[in-house]
């Protein structure tokens, strides 16, 4: 058996034996300073190179990177622009510790709760859904049931699949209105709407659209009742986009109870632009087919140069999509994981709540806004949907952002004005916010 390695460096071999062992993780610690001190919330928000001259309320639609990501990145870049096929066929392609993929499995384990083995990685929230999807073994007659409040990547990549398989969707409103949202409500109307022919159940964790944080454990649990009975052919699988959740809540992955976890990384976590993961137990990446050629599995490469067509088990490496990447902005999100648990998951969770509580309830008590998203910490997360009187979400935006305040729109019909407390905000900068409505909702 050939490995890859063995193949492309056949004629490079003394150029690789000359390479020290850990050579570019020399390089990237003698360029990257020590991890900063993150006791408080100043010292957290002074990480962000973001502009002072704006107040940023949209940072879940693409984060600025913190400084010890930026440092990872621009170190790693350096490494591969002096020597790019020695760094990256040692670190992307060799089955030994120098390999940074099964590094970077290894480092986002904790945070997930998850094996290394049952981590793909990916490029964002719609690749995952998409690999998913499309590697799900629907046909005709089968049933992919989702809801009308889930986003688009969602929505196209169950219709994608459907049409090529035959299968069907179908959509049910978990909630009547938002603001009123209750778990039991949303349990009740999954529960109805499941019926024998459903093989899929696709749910977003948090909903951009509304704010609402649905209740992936409890709605996980009725999946499952759903389940007892049937055998392995009829099972139900469970999809979540949790691109709001991750970073944002303090629920490990793994115990989350769905099939398969999708999620950019690029959001809340503060991971390097264009990186995501897929989460998923090995029986449940053995029921996929993959749908991009993988350059994360030896095996996969040795069976292809050995003529080998043989089927074999679909694992996580097997889905994550191949392909030459941005390689310093995928081997640093290492980098974002121990950022965020150097601050403490937790601690992090807590915050965003305290910040998002603050906002919701001096929104609420402005007169003619209403605020959309569930007054309910248990039932909302980082994304706080509001609206003005008389006005429509983009006027509103457009008026914050006349007075330094970075907010949006939601790209749903209704659509929201949409403000989202992060880290990067202080308890000041949310009064600011409130103060601001309150003089256009007043106009």
């Amino acid at each position: 058996m050939m490995d890859r390695r063995t193949f492309l460096s056949a004629t490079a071999s003394s150029a690789l034996a000359a390479l020290a062992p850990d050579r570019l993780f020399a390089a990237v610690a003698a360029q990257t300073p020590p991890a900063p001190d993150l006791g408080s919330w100043d010292a957290v928000r002074a990480q962000f190179a973001l502009d002072r001259e704006h107040l940023h309320f949209a940072s879940f639609y693409l984060a600025s990177h913190p400084k010890p990501v930026r440092d990872a990145i621009e170190a790693f870049r350096r490494a591969i622009d002096l020597e790019p096929f020695l760094e990256v066929e040692r670190r992307m392609f060799t089955n030994s510790p120098d390999n940074l993929q099964l590094v970077m499995r290894a480092n986002l384990c904790g945070y997930l709760g998850a094996r290394p083995e049952e981590i793909a990685l990916t490029g964002n929230t719609t690749t995952g859904l998409a690999l998913v999807y499309a590697g799900l073994p629907l046909k005709p007659g089968d049933e992919v049931l989702t809801t009308v409040h889930d986003h688009y990547s969602q929505h196209e990549s169950i219709r994608f699949a459907a049409a090529k398989s035959g299968a069907r969707v179908r959509r049910v409103v978990l909630y009547a209105s938002a603001s009123r949202a209750t778990v039991g409500e949303m349990t009740a109307n999954l529960r109805s709407a499941i019926r024998p022919e459903t093989r899929v159940v696709g749910l977003t964790w948090v909903h951009s659209c509304t704010g609402v944080r649905a209740p992936i454990r409890a709605l996980a649990d009725v999946v499952a009742e759903a389940n007892r009975g049937r055998d392995a052919a009829h099972r139900i699988v469970m999809v979540v986009d949790g691109a709001h959740g991750l970073g944002a809540l303090d629920d490990t992955v793994a115990d989350l109870g769905c099939d398969y976890f999708c999620a950019g990384t690029h959001k809340w976590m503060f991971a390097p632009r264009g990186t995501g993961l897929v989460w998923a137990k090995a029986e449940n990446w053995a029921r996929l087919t993959p749908t991009v050629p993988t350059f994360a599995s030896l095996e996969a490469w040795n069976a292809w140069m050995n003529g080998d067509e043989r089927p074999r088990p679909v694992t996580a490496f097997d889905v994550t999509p191949g392909g030459f990447q941005a390689y310093e902005h995928q081997w640093g999100v290492s980098a974002a994981f121990r950022f965020h648990e150097g601050i403490g998951r937790a601690r992090v969770a807590g915050r965003i709540r305290e910040l998002n509580d603050r906002m919701k309830a001096g929104l609420a008590a402005i007169p003619r806004v209403h605020v959309i998203t569930p007054g309910d910490a248990g039932l909302s997360a980082g994304i706080v949907c509001f609206e003005i009187e008389g006005m429509d979400a983009e006027t509103a935006g457009k008026k914050l952002l006349e007075r330094r305040i970075i907010a949006s729109a939601s790209p749903y019909l209704p659509s929201y004005a949409r403000v989202a407390p992060s880290l990067v905000n202080s308890p000041a900068e949310v009064d600011e916010v409130l103060r601001v409505v309150k003089e256009i909702a007043a106009a």
